[in-house]
Protein backbone atom coordinates (compact mmCIF):
# COMPACT_ATOMS: atom_id res chain seq x y z
CA UNK A 1 0.00 0.00 0.00
CA UNK A 2 1.27 3.46 -1.39
CA UNK A 3 0.78 6.29 1.09
CA UNK A 4 0.12 9.51 -0.14
CA UNK A 5 1.13 12.69 2.06
CA UNK A 6 2.73 15.94 1.27
CA UNK A 7 6.25 16.09 0.60
CA UNK A 8 6.92 18.84 2.86
CA UNK A 9 6.46 15.84 5.96
CA UNK A 10 9.66 14.87 7.56
CA UNK A 11 9.37 11.53 9.52
CA UNK A 12 11.10 10.82 12.40
CA UNK A 13 11.10 7.60 13.38
CA UNK A 14 11.14 6.35 17.02
CA UNK A 15 10.60 3.11 19.15
CA UNK A 16 8.03 4.64 20.98
CA UNK A 17 6.10 8.41 20.79
CA UNK A 18 7.29 8.43 24.55
CA UNK A 19 11.16 8.99 23.69
CA UNK A 20 9.67 11.93 22.03
CA UNK A 21 11.45 14.95 24.64
CA UNK A 22 10.53 18.56 24.69
CA UNK A 23 13.83 19.09 23.76
CA UNK A 24 12.90 17.14 20.20
CA UNK A 25 10.04 19.42 20.02
CA UNK A 26 11.37 22.79 20.33
CA UNK A 27 14.46 22.55 18.21
CA UNK A 28 12.44 21.52 15.54
CA UNK A 29 10.49 24.17 15.65
CA UNK A 30 13.89 26.67 16.26
CA UNK A 31 15.10 24.84 13.36
CA UNK A 32 12.48 25.91 11.06
CA UNK A 33 9.80 23.39 11.09
CA UNK A 34 6.42 25.55 10.86
CA UNK A 35 4.73 22.28 12.75
CA UNK A 36 5.19 19.34 14.23
CA UNK A 37 3.25 16.39 15.01
CA UNK A 38 3.76 13.17 17.09
CA UNK A 39 1.62 10.15 15.65
CA UNK A 40 2.13 7.24 19.39
CA UNK A 41 -0.17 3.93 19.90
CA UNK A 42 -3.34 4.07 20.67
CA UNK A 43 -4.23 4.86 24.45
CA UNK A 44 -3.88 1.82 26.72
CA UNK A 45 -2.18 -0.17 23.82
CA UNK A 46 1.59 1.27 24.22
CA UNK A 47 3.94 -1.63 24.15
CA UNK A 48 5.95 0.14 26.29
CA UNK A 49 2.89 0.51 28.93
CA UNK A 50 3.05 4.62 29.09
CA UNK A 51 5.22 5.76 26.34
CA UNK A 52 2.40 7.70 24.33
CA UNK A 53 0.97 9.26 27.57
CA UNK A 54 4.49 10.53 28.36
CA UNK A 55 4.50 11.78 24.75
CA UNK A 56 1.20 13.14 25.15
CA UNK A 57 1.83 15.45 28.07
CA UNK A 58 5.14 16.25 26.73
CA UNK A 59 3.60 17.88 23.81
CA UNK A 60 0.70 19.43 25.87
CA UNK A 61 3.64 21.20 27.38
CA UNK A 62 5.56 22.38 24.47
CA UNK A 63 1.95 23.66 23.19
CA UNK A 64 1.81 25.91 26.18
CA UNK A 65 5.15 27.23 26.20
CA UNK A 66 4.88 28.29 22.69
CA UNK A 67 1.35 29.88 23.28
CA UNK A 68 3.51 31.83 26.10
CA UNK A 69 6.47 32.75 23.89
CA UNK A 70 3.40 34.17 20.77
CA UNK A 71 4.52 31.27 18.49
CA UNK A 72 1.07 29.87 18.48
CA UNK A 73 0.50 26.15 20.28
CA UNK A 74 -1.58 24.90 17.60
CA UNK A 75 1.72 24.30 16.02
CA UNK A 76 2.48 21.11 17.63
CA UNK A 77 -0.02 17.91 18.12
CA UNK A 78 -0.75 14.39 18.94
CA UNK A 79 -2.13 12.00 17.86
CA UNK A 80 -2.75 8.28 18.43
CA UNK A 81 -3.08 5.49 15.58
CA UNK A 82 -1.94 2.07 15.16
CA UNK A 83 0.33 0.90 13.32
CA UNK A 84 -2.10 -0.87 11.03
CA UNK A 85 -3.95 2.98 10.59
CA UNK A 86 -1.93 3.88 7.80
CA UNK A 87 -4.23 5.89 5.28
CA UNK A 88 -5.77 7.71 8.42
CA UNK A 89 -1.81 8.30 9.10
CA UNK A 90 -1.40 10.28 5.78
CA UNK A 91 -4.86 11.92 6.00
CA UNK A 92 -3.28 13.13 9.79
CA UNK A 93 -0.21 14.23 8.20
CA UNK A 94 -2.38 16.46 4.70
CA UNK A 95 -5.04 17.64 7.74
CA UNK A 96 -1.92 19.17 9.45
CA UNK A 97 0.27 20.49 6.70
CA UNK A 98 -3.27 22.17 5.61
CA UNK A 99 -3.89 23.46 9.20
CA UNK A 100 0.21 25.09 8.97
CA UNK A 101 -0.23 26.49 5.93
CA UNK A 102 -3.74 28.66 7.61
CA UNK A 103 -1.12 29.82 10.67
CA UNK A 104 1.18 30.48 7.90
CA UNK A 105 5.05 30.01 8.35
CA UNK A 106 6.54 30.12 11.56
CA UNK A 107 7.59 33.73 13.54
CA UNK A 108 11.33 32.12 13.46
CA UNK A 109 11.92 31.69 10.00
CA UNK A 110 13.21 35.04 9.23
CA UNK A 111 15.18 34.57 12.70
CA UNK A 112 18.45 33.51 10.96
CA UNK A 113 16.33 30.48 8.80
CA UNK A 114 16.57 29.21 5.86
CA UNK A 115 13.34 30.20 3.82
CA UNK A 116 11.52 27.61 2.45
CA UNK A 117 9.13 27.99 -0.22
CA UNK A 118 6.17 25.96 1.93
CA UNK A 119 5.30 24.75 5.14
CA UNK A 120 7.12 22.25 6.57
CA UNK A 121 6.23 19.72 9.14
CA UNK A 122 8.19 16.91 11.57
CA UNK A 123 6.55 13.81 12.37
CA UNK A 124 7.81 11.85 14.84
CA UNK A 125 6.38 8.22 14.90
Amino acid sequence: MRLNYPTNVKIVKLPCSGRVDVIHLMKAIEEGADGVFVAGCLEGDCHYQVGNLRAKKRVAYVRGLLEKIGIGGERVAMYNLSAGQGPRFAEIAREMTEKIRKLGPSPLRGAGNQPSPGPKTEVAA
